[in-house]
C-alpha cells in the first residue's frame, strides 16, 4: 500500500508520506515548489533509477555516475505528449560488459520493474472519492 496526504498550507501545497518526508508543490510560479507534473516524472525517474542502480551493482558493474532527465511536452492544455527518459552515465573503466549490463537492467526495470512506468503505460484507474 502506498499513500500521502496532499493539503493547502498558507504557504500553497505539500504533500507528506508517513514517514514524515514533505514534498512542496506549487503551480511553478513558486521558489522551491515542483509542479505536480514535475512530481510525476520526478517519481518516472526515481523508480527507474532506484531500480537500475542496485540491480547493475548486484552483476559487478558499479556504474562510476548514474543520473538522468526525465522530460515530457505538454500536448494539450491537460495532457502529455510522451515522455522521454535519458541516462547520463559514465562507466567503470576497463570494464567490457557494463554497458552491455547497464542497458539490459535499464530496459528490463522500465518495462517490468518500475511500479510508476506500469501505472502510467497500463492507464491504471483513478477512484474519486468525494465526502457525503
Amino acid at each position: 500500500m502506498a499513500s500521502v496526504k496532499v493539503e493547502r498550507t498558507e504557504d500553497g501545497f505539500v504533500a507528506r508520506n508517513d514517514r514524515g518526508a514533505e514534498v512542496v508543490m506549487g503551480s511553478g510560479d513558486e521558489q522551491g515548489a515542483f509542479t505536480p507534473v514535475e512530481l510525476l516524472l520526478a517519481a518516472l525517474g526515481g523508480c527507474n533509477i532506484v531500480t537500475v542502480e542496485p540491480l547493475t551493482a548486484q552483476r559487478g558493474h558499479r556504474l562510476v555516475r548514474l543520473e538522468m532527465t526525465v522530460h515530457a511536452e505538454k500536448v494539450e492544455t491537460s495532457k502529455l505528449g510522451p515522455i522521454t527518459i535519458t541516462y547520463d552515465v559514465e562507466l567503470p573503466e576497463g570494464d567490457e560488459k557494463a554497458d552491455e549490463v547497464f542497458r539490459a537492467v535499464a530496459h528490463r526495470v522500465e518495462e517490468r520493474y518500475c511500479t510508476v512506468s506500469r501505472a502510467l503505460r497500463d492507464e491504471t484507474q483513478v477512484i474519486l472519492d468525494l465526502p457525503g
